[in-house]
């Protein structure tokens, strides 16, 4: 169920109307949240909800063995026994068909021929999402660094709870399911504030990323022909601007309808295109994936404690599974390479020139050319394959190109849109959505989201499913 369509506002308003009105206890509650969760992902693919059960099953009771077994080895089986679970659906379902046919590829260098069978399976929506959400609270657990939920009917709706099951954020255990344990009803202002970020999410989603970019960055990277660097850059620019009000508009979805049922969710972006370096860009940009890969894997892998050449080669593991945690292709870990590789550059720049810059006018370029080398990286993030990527990279530095294939209303509407992105997530680096809300007056706050909802009503919307719910 998408969160753009109009039967989740009718599943959404049942669920508040049983949340707020219908007299049931506290318990009775969240049986119906998770029961309301489970509805939601199975109006979808109804025979995958017994993927989340098996996994929930899973991890609850490695969890609870976890807390209460003090020998080593038996605690390393249980968490084991976890991780094997969560990434064995995760290697079958998604990367089943990418690594048969790496398989049959390595096989023909050495003259074997092998025809693998047809890998005709339906990729589950988000569960890159909900297994590293789950995989978190066992690891967190052998390290006794929290304590286990108290009721299953708990860590079952930690699970599955449906504003943030399938694009995220991920949660960690320690920040949800605490609330969870004593009833929560938003407040007036908590409500509204929530039914405002749906608002904002939806209008980025609909209008920004479906109506006004979507069709730019499709005729761009679709095209088979050299292209004017011109082009080239808009349709790049055009997909940047996609992909962050597709996916930051879900997330503050998620955000604002856990805000409405009283539930707080963390930020996942914060002005990313606005970012001074790439460090400080992925402290920005899906916040949730980065500390886990960060907490789970970086500093596991001994972050930058054991020498110089380490901390790179740890830095470039990391991001080379974070791009293919994204997809299975190897289009996805060359964007992880390259964002690899940018960190790495970074550290060496930052080492030769200690001195951080104060003045707005050198940030200003340096966020810029953060912003153009992260467009670079997006090239292999949505181009179909290697040749076409290959193609518009050389278009975007002037190799070659001589084909126009975009209107100068394209153009001047996704060049300025996307200037007014990179400029406003400068200006906004030190702030947060929630403070300008309660900053802005009354009468221009009601004004503005009079607009939204208006452009949502009339924007010719087909419904388009969010980018992430592939991941």
């Amino acid at each position: 169920m998408l969160f753009n369509s109009l039967g989740f506002f009718v599943f959404f308003a049942v669920v508040l109307l049983f949340y707020y009105i219908v007299p049931i206890s506290w318990k009775q509650r969240k049986i119906m949240l998770l029961l309301a969760s489970y509805i939601f992902y199975g109006l979808w693919n109804p025979p995958l909800i017994l993927l989340l059960w098996i996994s929930t099953i899973v991890d609850w009771t490695a969890g609870r063995k976890l807390a209460t077994t003090e020998g080593k080895a038996r605690r390393r089986f249980w968490l084991m026994l976890s991780i094997f679970v969560n990434l064995g659906f995760l290697a079958f379902f998604k990367y089943g068909n990418f690594l048969l046919e790496n398989f049959q590829y390595l096989l023909e260098l050495f003259g074997q021929e092998y025809q693998p069978p047809k890998w005709d399976i339906l990729l589950p929506m988000g569960i890159s999402f909900y297994t590293f959400q789950t995989m978190s609270y066992t690891i967190d657990l052998y390290k006794r660094k929290i304590e286990p939920a108290k009721t299953f009917l708990d860590f079952s709706l930690y699970v599955t709870f449906f504003p943030q099951l399938v694009a995220g954020p991920i949660v960690r255990s320690d920040a949800l399911i605490p609330q969870f344990y004593e009833p929560k009803r938003a407040t007036e202002r908590g409500f509204f504030m929530g039914f405002l970020l749906l608002t904002i999410g939806l209008f980025e989603k609909t209008v920004f990323a479906d109506s006004l970019l979507s069709p730019v960055a499709d005729e761009v990277f679709s095209s088979s022909a050299e292209l004017l660097p011109l082009d080239a850059w808009t349709g790049v620019l055009a997909f940047s601007g996609q992909i962050f009000f597709d996916f930051a508009g879900y997330s503050l979805c998620a955000i604002g309808i856990a805000m409405m049922l009283g539930f707080t969710l963390p930020d996942n972006f914060r002005y990313p295109y606005g970012a001074i370096g790439f460090s400080e860009f992925w402290g920005r940009w899906h916040i949730s994936l980065s500390t886990w890969l960060r907490d789970y894997l970086y500093i596991p892998l001994g972050g930058n404690r054991k020498g110089v050449s380490r901390t790179y080669v740890n830095l470039m593991l990391t991001m080379l599974i974070g791009g293919l945690w994204h997809g299975a292709s190897w289009a996805f870990v060359v964007w992880g390479f390259l964002h690899g590789l940018y960190l790495i550059i970074e550290r060496l720049v930052r080492v030769r020139f200690p001195v951080k810059p104060s003045k707005g006018v050198v940030q200003i370029i340096l966020a810029f050319l953060t912003f153009s080398a992260v467009n670079i990286t997006w090239v292999f993030f949505r181009a179909e394959d290697f040749t076409s990527a290959w193609r518009i990279l050389l278009s975007l530095f002037y190799v070659h190109g001589e084909e126009a294939i975009l209107t100068s209303n394209f153009m001047v509407l996704t060049l300025g849109l996307m200037t007014m992105v990179f400029l406003l997530h400068f200006a906004m680096r030190k702030h947060s959505l929630v403070q300008v809300i309660d900053r802005t007056p009354r009468w221009l706050l009601v004004g503005l989201w009079g607009i939204m909802l208006f452009g949502l009503m009339t924007v010719q919307s087909t419904g388009e499913q969010f980018i992430y719910f592939q991941f």
